[in-house]
């Protein structure tokens, strides 16, 4: 028997949800660029949605001491209170949005976090609408707790943003939640608090429908107006689950600490789950987390800084490149051209006939890591993150320039 063959019929013995579920996009190429690297190709990884910087020492420290102090036992399974506490109070005076520590519960992630609600909102046959372009374990979490997704498309003229128009007539019956992420991955847009507004106007006539608003990107925001939350919304304040966590704006990836804020009734829902699953998460990145919202943001507001500059150096050499189609992203640290000009071209031994082949092909011929948009909810982009040293983003742009000028 083959190799593919034996694999095929080990997975026949998973059970169907898992053989349902798709692959990580942006875990598969970033898997495929480092086997690459270590065959010792000089290869450019802008798959990985993760900052390039250290976490910042006062952080750090506090981790040290927690070390120090002893925090080696299991956590509450909601989060210490003391984190609680500074992320109600984050909340508050970043926000607008106040809730209670009892609102609170703190997770391995703002992945986990999300999944969180999902299970414990939707059953089976519930419709999430998900604004598209969207992160990619978005539909793939509503298919494990058996909803279904419908999909509104940002048009790539409205910088890629869903209208309350639009989200209005994707509403039905069965719809149970909004999910968005503002800013937005992969697209880096950022929905105005007008726009929020008018979206929450809808949202106020369809009082079964939750929103599951996810704010992991806040502090990365390069508009003059900054960050709203829809939860700030008094109308829809119960009704508004809020995730966020340190990954993007402490770098704090491998920390692994996010955080719900939401009606007690939904918090104890997910502090039920949780406490079946993996209960309280990790003591001393909680205590390492409670620095960072209790700290200076001096630090992450010059992260904001290379990452604005990073933006407009990517940007400007995208538009360079014949054929791409470039927005200007509002926060996160993405680039998402639209690259179907090139669809049907060949280089003569690869034909590109969408954004996976388009991907594929860089990573293989030229060394450079991206995401294909199909996984994003946009298969005529790609997503390039801009979480690297300029240099490397450079050298980056430019194989890509290179590449596509041998399709033809």
């Amino acid at each position: 028997m083959s190799a593919v063959a034996e694999q095929t019929r080990l997975e026949t013995r998973l059970a169907d949800r898992i053989n349902a579920l798709e692959e990580s996009s942006t875990l598969a190429m970033t898997k495929m660029a480092r086997e690459l690297a270590a065959q010792g190709h000089r290869v450019i990884s802008l798959s990985v949605g993760e900052p390039d910087f250290k976490t910042p020492a006062h952080i750090c420290e506090a981790a040290k001491k927690a070390i120090d102090d002893g925090f080696h036992g299991y956590s509450p399974v909601a989060g210490y209170p003391d984190l609680r506490k500074a992320i109600a109070d984050k909340l508050k005076r970043d926000n607008n949005i106040e809730w209670k520590p009892e609102n609170i519960v703190v997770s391995t992630g703002a992945k986990h976090s999300l999944a969180n609600v999902i299970q414990v909102l939707i059953n089976p046959g519930d419709e999430v609408v998900i604004f598209a372009p969207y992160w990619v374990s978005y539909s793939e979490m509503v298919k494990l707790a058996e909803g279904k997704s419908v999909i509104v498309d940002g048009a790539f003229e409205n910088d890629f943003k869903v209208t309350a128009e639009q989200l209005e007539a994707a509403i039905t019956p069965r719809t149970k939640i909004v999910m968005y992420a503002s800013p937005n991955n992969p697209t880096g847009a950022v929905y105005s608090e007008k726009e929020l507004r008018e979206i929450g106007a809808v949202l106020e006539k369809h009082q079964g429908v939750y929103v599951l608003a996810d704010e992991i990107y806040e502090y990365i925001n390069f508009t003059e107006e900054g960050h709203f939350s829809i939860g700030s919304i008094p109308a829809l304040k119960e009704r508004v689950i809020t995730v966020n966590g340190v990954a993007k704006g402490y770098a704090m990836t491998g920390w692994r600490i996010g955080f719900i804020a939401a009606a007690k009734w939904i918090a104890d829902g997910v502090e039920k789950l949780q406490g079946q699953v993996t209960s309280g998460t990790n003591s001393i990145a909680q205590k390492a987390a409670t620095a960072a919202f209790n700290g200076s943001m001096e630090p992450s507001l010059e992260m904001a800084k290379a990452y604005a500059r990073r933006r407009d150096l990517v940007v400007g050499l995208l538009k360079e490149i014949p054929g791409f189609k470039v927005n200007v992203p509002q926060g996160a640290f993405y680039a998402f051209p639209d690259v179907s000009y090139y669809f049907g071209k060949s280089d003569g031994t690869t034909t590109i006939n969408d954004s996976d082949d388009f991907s594929n092909w860089l990573l293989n011929s030229f060394y450079v890591s991206t995401v294909a948009g199909s996984g994003f909810g946009a298969p005529n982009c790609i997503r390039i993150s801009t979480a690297a040293a300029d240099e490397a983003l450079a050298e980056a742009v430019e194989r890509i320039k290179t590449a596509v000028a041998t399709l033809k």
